[in-house]
């Protein structure tokens, strides 16, 4: 019997990173999985390779949202377990930041957690209760410079977490977020690229690596696998928390003693 035998999840920005490694978790689990992510080649090969249902969906357009969850409902029959992983990284100072740059990264990160959790509240409601994990970051806390926009939309997202962790905890709905670290997904390596300078993409990640006490980022695989611990039942005390998943890395003071 897997963990998941009997559950529905839904997953957002599975189709890549983190958002994959849940998908293939949560499947593995027994669970029946509908995801969705914006690139359709990926989209395809993770369905085909899971036996999972996956669509194209934006996360900024409510009628696409309402449909994507209505859509897993249909086909699944419920749900029971919710993880919202899609997001993107853009880069810029308040002053750097365009109109346009502040509502694509606001409306992916944080419009996009708010529409497929008042989506999904009332399948989970009808379920008896299930859960929602929130993928957010360290930078709900802490910030590198020229992140105005990415920050804000996952301190957004931690605020969210424990605002529906409130409202639904009387109807058995749990809502907690994972912030992550540095991840070995193409979303940080897309970044490695941006500001490797005369390094390589791999010897830039390994350096920011380096900045975590373990000394290496993570691979997609760990980070899954908390959000599944928060997803079943061993978590079921577990309400508005936002476990770290970051090697260490805000356990650090950079005052470090002499040696």
């Amino acid at each position: 019997m897997g963990e998941f035998n009997g559950k529905v999840a839904l997953v957002t920005g599975g189709s890549l990173g983190i958002g994959a490694a849940v998908v293939e978790l949560l499947r593995a689990g027994g669970a029946e999985v509908a995801f969705c992510g914006r690139e359709p080649d990926a989209v395809a090969a993770l369905a085909e390779r899971t036996g999972t249902a996956g669509s194209v969906t934006d996360v900024t357009d409510p009628a696409a949202v309402e449909g994507f969850v209505a859509g897993a409902v249909d086909r699944f029959g419920g749900l029971d377990i919710v993880v919202t992983s899609a997001g993107v990284q853009r880069y810029g100072t308040v002053e750097e930041t365009s109109d346009a740059l502040w509502a694509e990264v606001l409306d992916v990160n944080l419009k996009g957690v708010f529409l497929t959790c008042r989506a999904a509240l009332p399948h989970l409601r009808a379920r008896g209760g299930g859960a929602i994990v929130a993928v957010s970051s360290v930078q709900a806390y802490v910030s590198q410079q020229g992140v105005a926009a990415y920050a804000v939309s996952k301190a957004g997202i931690n605020a969210l977490v424990r605002s529906m962790a409130l409202d639904h905890a009387r109807e058995n709905i749990r809502v907690n977020a994972v912030c992550p670290g540095s991840v070995d997904t193409p979303m940080l390596r897309w970044a490695a690229d941006l500001y490797k300078g005369d390094a390589t993409v791999e010897e830039t990640v390994a350096t920011w690596g380096r900045t975590h006490p373990l000394g290496r980022v993570a691979r997609a695989a760990e980070v899954a696998e908390v959000v599944a611990f928060l997803a079943g039942d061993r978590a079921s005390f577990v309400t508005g928390a936002e476990y770290r998943v970051d090697g260490g890395l805000l356990a650090v003071n950079p005052a470090a003693l002499p040696r």
